[in-house]
């Protein structure tokens, strides 16, 4: 029988608080799993969420329930330099492929807020729809970290109480014309860094005082006007880079 590789195994996400030497799979996991046609003594990766994955194999397959076995587990460190993406919320976005690309390029937080131009209302039941999707792209890319949620329907006001511990803040906003475009240096840096991106009808003259005061810097992305999902998506696979970069370095040394 061939085995799988760790990149080639399949992923699945089981909460922490369910581990165990013996663990159960349900739906929509177990669902997926059948989907697969995986069989009896097949080998699966379990990720967590909250840095663990484990290589488990598959003892029973019942009609809703997959029952495994663990082999091994793994601890992953949190990385050093976390990205934090604020999006204003929209109607017309094309949310679930932002939230997945997010989780594929290491958001360590997704934070929804009430813009002044958002669309949409912001709902407490939000964060609930869209945790699936954060949880297809961490088993995309095997991230062991799944982003954090956090809502603010009272607008970026009580967003920007929410920044105590947060190292570096950026507003790349179209508007900007005072600075070059962001560069290498202000990317990938340790600590806590957020990038709030405005609804398609953008900010308020109000909104972007209140992110002037909370010291945000505005840098510009380029000559274009961009969507804010393609504007969130570009900053954070900027972020990637740069971090992947850098770890790069430090390894060679």
């Amino acid at each position: 029988m061939i085995r799988k590789t760790a990149m080639s195994m399949p992923a699945f996400y089981l909460a922490q608080s369910q581990w165990g030497s013996c663990v159960h799979l349900r739906p929509p996991e177990s669902h997926h799993l059948q989907v697969l046609r995986l069989a009896c003594d097949d080998e699966v990766e379990l990720l967590d969420g909250v840095g663990h994955i484990g290589v488990f194999v598959i003892t029973d397959i019942r009609k809703n329930e997959v029952i495994l076995q663990k082999k091994t587990e793994t601890f992953h460190l949190r990385p050093t330099s976390l990205p934090i993406l604020a999006l204003g919320l929209s109607k017309t976005i094309r949310r679930s492929f932002l939230l997945e690309k997010a989780a594929e390029l290491g958001a360590s937080g997704i934070w929804l807020f009430q813009g002044q131009f958002s669309q949409a209302k912001l709902v407490p039941s939000l964060a609930e729809k869209i945790e699936p999707t954060l949880i297809a792209g961490c088993k995309q890319s095997k991230n062991p970290w799944l982003p954090e949620i956090r809502l603010f329907p009272q607008g970026l006001s009580e967003l920007t109480e929410a920044l105590s511990g947060i190292d570096h803040r950026y507003l790349p906003w179209e508007g900007e014309t005072s600075k070059a475009m962001i560069s290498l240096s202000d990317l990938g840096l340790p600590g806590k860094t957020i990038y709030v991106i405005g609804p398609e009808g953008g900010f308020a003259p109000r909104e972007l005082e209140v992110l002037d005061q909370a010291q945000f810097q505005r840098v510009s992305l380029g000559a274009r006007v961009l969507r804010c999902e393609t504007a969130a998506t570009l900053c954070l696979g900027l972020h990637w880079w740069a971090s992947q970069l850098s770890q790069a370095k430090d390894s060679a040394l």
